[in-house]
């Protein structure tokens, strides 16, 4: 393998003089760049890209942190972001903390030790002490952390008062809210909140369901679809996420129970999941192409320095009707 040292005898120069070439950095006339250029085509050479982003104390390496990577809306948002900072020049280590203990503290870790840039960070975060001590730059995705740390997220009052209004208007009358664990600290609790005040506001009646924590298996997402129709049997809407209702919408055809005319239904998050059916579904759709290009707009400013973040950065969604109400 070619190294520096070849590189600079073949060059007749110091070794230091093609590191400050490498580098980019102190002053090398141009007579003489061109002549260390020159050799490394003619080597072959290829720098060593970890040793160049040490000595300018970076990694080129930012995290992505979210639960589950299968998950369509996080699959979603990370191949969004991957692209967008890709064409900033980072490449992207993405991070999954579901069933593995301990998993969040271990990247915050290599946070710490600058084996990575930044983070953006979407996972259901309990143990938020870990990021007190944290200096490197990080992003949350519709998380509170702390203060310190910028939050990009949809307009979860909007999704609730669009839900709302959509199933009522379409003439459901007892609703049944799917929520995720009320332990985890995320604004996307708001969307619940006003969708029952909502609701009941119009004269409804509204039954909330709380998923357990950190739980997004199919076999989970099967069991609680059973559950809503067994212990709300009265209820004519349902408003939750998009595996949850596409897999209602499954058991209400094997249970012949007519979908919209007996039980209408809004999905949250709107992605490829609620076009796939044979029945398209009526959805709630957050901006995740936008959500992904804000934080990684985010990012990479405060990799850059820059102090200046906007706190909080709340992105508007939309209602896409189809089938299901």
């Amino acid at each position: 393998m070619v190294s520096i040292k070849d590189v600079a005898k073949h060059a007749k120069v110091a070794p230091s003089t093609v590191s400050l070439v490498l580098n980019k950095t102190g002053y090398v006339s141009e007579k003489t760049r061109e002549k260390v250029e020159t050799s490394m085509k003619e080597l072959n050479y290829i720098p060593n890209e970890l040793a160049r982003n040490l000595y300018h104390n970076r990694t080129n390496m930012i995290g992505i942190i979210v639960p589950d990577t299968a998950h369509p809306f996080f699959s979603a948002f990370i191949r969004y972001a991957e692209i967008c900072l890709y064409k900033y020049g980072y490449k992207t280590m993405v991070c999954s903390t579901i069933n593995r203990e301990n998993s969040e503290e271990a990247y915050i870790d290599m946070l710490k030790r600058q084996m990575m840039d930044g983070v953006i960070m979407g996972a259901h975060s309990l143990g938020l002490d870990i990021y007190e001590q944290v200096k490197r730059p990080i992003v949350a995705l519709d998380r509170y952390i702390n203060d310190g740390i910028p939050i990009v997220r949809s307009n979860h009052v909007q999704e609730g008062t669009l839900a709302a209004k959509c199933l009522w208007e379409s003439g459901s009358r007892k609703a049944v809210q799917v929520t995720a664990a009320r332990i985890v600290s995320t604004p996307a609790h708001d969307r619940h909140d006003i969708f029952q005040s909502c609701f009941e506001s119009f004269g409804g009646t509204v039954h909330t369901f709380e998923m357990d924590w950190n739980h997004f298996e199919l076999d989970y997402i099967l069991k609680v679809t059973e559950r809503i129709f067994q212990e709300y049997p009265d209820v004519d809407g349902i408003f939750a996420t998009d595996m949850l209702i596409g897999s209602c919408v499954r058991y209400a055809k094997e249970q012949r129970i007519k979908v919209p005319e007996e039980m209408k239904m809004v999905a949250c998050d709107g992605t490829y999941l609620t076009q796939l059916n044979e029945r398209p579904i009526t959805a709630i759709v957050q901006p995740i192409e936008a959500l992904a290009q804000t934080a990684a707009d985010q990012i990479i400013q405060l990799i850059g320095g820059k102090k200046m973040i906007k706190s909080e950065t709340v992105l508007d969604v939309t209602l896409r009707k189809g089938k299901t109400t």
